[in-house]
């Protein structure tokens, strides 16, 4: 007899109302539901973890015996390694091992079974050792169930790559319709569970489960193994070490949400972990042989300084005056308003004039008395004071996105690869390090994107004063990014930074703070996740050809597409391009592959 959704659901709560389907409906009446299919991870030259889920058919909350099996053919008539594990109530009825005793460079097929009942088969490959010719990883960042299908994924399924680097926003937190496209929900019927914004450990499961639930994500999955890193949305929007932007105290401590949140993604990730359950320090390293060192970095929670945010951040530039005599109020400076009365002195706002090619300020008392947010006209708003944010607040050379051990964990990691004879330098981690500039966009452009005028007028002023656009980056942390660069200043040396993060397609010539070639960056798009593009909405062209404007860094850049990137790496060169589908609200879909941008050995350039 079948069992449909709702039966199961029914049965499911009578009998051990703690377990959750977490997405998954059973098609049949099983001993036992291999409810989210099979993943690989965190490979090395000798062993690779194994990752399923299952559910007891009885939905008893019980222990249920796992034997795996990895095999050289698909047929399982060579088995070179196999053993025993549990999927446990305690462990949300994951189950992950360490597949160990492998050889280099080889394709492995597993799979798991369980009281007569087997799993799908997943493909996996241990990392080659030695001489390598060729080595090809795909990229992937920002995957947003409620935005549309996952697409990209099914691509990736389908291509011959070695390796999947997931670079975070694997899943996001909030809540159901926040964060989404309508069409998505209404039509897709792509909706979250649980539906509000998840903050406990049942929560960051079920979020999980539903996101595994997916059968492109399965299919990537089951075709490649992954190595990743998390960002903000697999514990809260712009999280720092202390705190996040989308955490406040009506949701209780903030530190026991992110263990939850890291517990749920040590259960659920085919991640190499410690064996207490909660996912210790993510920044890692592995060799690809002789040809790259992959270093993984945390650059989200572990060390992380809180984010600046320009309206937050910077003091507004003020003037005093000296109204001693009212028929001649004049301006005065700090040191002379020390020593009059509070009576005859007053310290107010300095609005400018942004239409002018040059910003001028009014500095007229009777003119300022008028003014208020809500009066200032089109043109004009209160001036941040931003010379002084640059120098003292963003320069702060104590800022840092890593934290000081990971900074030392870098260093080591940098000089031990050079030391080896490795050929790159692979920094895989979660945003841009390449420098952005706020790009200068015309009044008549930016009005035809239906923008408010007071984004608007921040944006002028950023662009006017040459300030980064996004200060959650590096170029929020640009004296740490000052240490980094320099960590890998040794000539044998070839730095690739890969990034996430910002939805969109990326490619940086990247220089130190002296102007010299440090290496080459490549940012992936988003799966689902909106781009820039959604907040500027204009002609993509005109945005793209303002940022390569504004960015002396940028060597490519696409404001609109959803996708995945790519680097194969040779010993002679890194290829970088981009695979971007043409359609995230329909299963019918096309993939558009970018021409190759190529960075040769020693060059720390693209050359084409």
């Amino acid at each position: 007899m079948s069992v449909t959704r709702r039966q199961f659901g029914g049965l499911l709560g009578a009998s051990i109302g703690s377990i959750a389907l977490r997405g998954y409906a059973a098609q049949g009446k099983e001993n036992v539901h291999f409810s989210h299919g099979v993943a690989s991870g965190d490979p090395l030259q000798n062993r690779v973890i194994l990752w399923t889920r299952v559910i007891p058919g009885d939905l008893l909350p019980r222990r249920v015996k796992v034997e795996w099996e990895v095999s050289t053919n698909d047929q399982f008539t060579e088995v070179v390694r196999k053993g025993r594990a549990f999927a446990d109530p305690s462990a949300d009825f994951t189950v992950k091992v360490d597949a160990q005793g492998l050889k280099p460079s080889h394709k492995y097929f597993y799979r798991f079974m369980a009281e007569d009942v087997s799993s799908c088969i997943g493909i996996t490959k241990t990392l080659p050792k030695g001489d390598v010719n060729q080595f090809r990883i795909g990229l992937a960042s920002c995957s947003n169930f409620p935005q549309g299908y996952f697409n990209a994924y099914r691509d990736m399924a389908s291509q011959d790559l070695d390796l999947v680097l997931h670079l975070g926003d694997y899943i996001y937190e909030y809540p159901d319709g926040e964060y989404a496209n309508q069409e998505a929900l209404d039509r897709l019927n792509r909706h979250v569970r649980p539906t509000h914004e998840i903050l406990t450990l049942d929560d960051y499961r079920t979020r999980y489960g539903l996101y595994r639930n997916d059968k492109n994500l399965q299919a990537v999955h089951q075709q490649h193994p992954f190595i990743c890193v998390w960002d903000d949305h697999e514990l809260t929007n712009d999280t720092w070490k202390t705190g996040a932007e989308n955490h406040n105290k009506g949701e209780g401590d903030f530190l026991s949400r992110i263990r939850a949140a890291r517990q749920a993604y040590h259960e659920w990730m085919p991640i190499r972990t410690n064996s207490t359950g909660n996912q210790g320090p993510i920044f890692r390293s592995f060799q690809i042989g002789d040809l790259a060192d992959l270093i993984m970095l945390d650059t989200r929670f572990h060390g992380r300084d809180r984010g600046l945010n320009y309206h937050e951040d910077i003091s507004q530039l003020m003037q005093w005056f000296d109204k001693s005599d009212p028929s001649n109020i004049k301006k005065i400076t700090w040191e002379e308003a020390k020593s009059l009365p509070q009576s005859s002195r007053e310290l107010l706002k300095l609005p400018f004039d942004y239409s002018a090619d040059k910003p001028l300020s009014s500095l007229d008392y009777n003119a300022l008395k008028k003014i208020s947010p809500k009066s200032l006209a089109d043109e004009w708003i209160n001036q941040s004071d931003l010379r002084a944010f640059e120098s003292e607040i963003l320069g702060d050379k104590d800022r840092t996105i890593l934290g000081e051990d990971q900074e030392k964990w870098l260093s080591d990691q940098a000089r031990a690869s050079v030391n080896r004879g490795a050929t790159w330098q692979i920094l895989g981690q979660q945003v841009l390090m390449g420098r952005v500039i706020t790009p200068k966009i015309s009044s008549e452009d930016l009005n035809k994107g239906d923008i408010d005028q007071q984004t608007i007028k921040y944006w002028k002023i950023l662009a006017n004063n040459s300030m980064p656009l996004n200060l959650d980056a590096w170029d929020g942390y640009p004296s740490c990014r000052n240490k980094v660069q320099k960590m890998f200043s040794d000539v044998r040396s070839n730095p690739i930074v890969l990034s996430g993060d910002t939805h969109n397609a990326w490619s940086f010539n990247l220089k130190d703070e002296t102007g010299a070639h440090f290496g080459i960056e490549v940012g992936t798009p988003g799966i689902t996740s909106p781009g820039l593009e959604t907040y500027i909405p204009i002609n993509p062209k005109v945005i793209e050809e303002a940022f390569r404007d504004s960015s002396p860094e940028l060597s490519y850049f696409d404001a609109s597409r959803r996708g995945w990137a790519e680097v194969i790496l040779s010993n002679e060169s890194a290829v970088s391009r981009w695979h971007f589908v043409d359609e995230i609200l329909d299963k019918d879909y096309s993939v558009t592959r970018t021409e190759p941008l190529v960075c040769l050995r020693g060059s720390r350039q693209f050359n084409t």
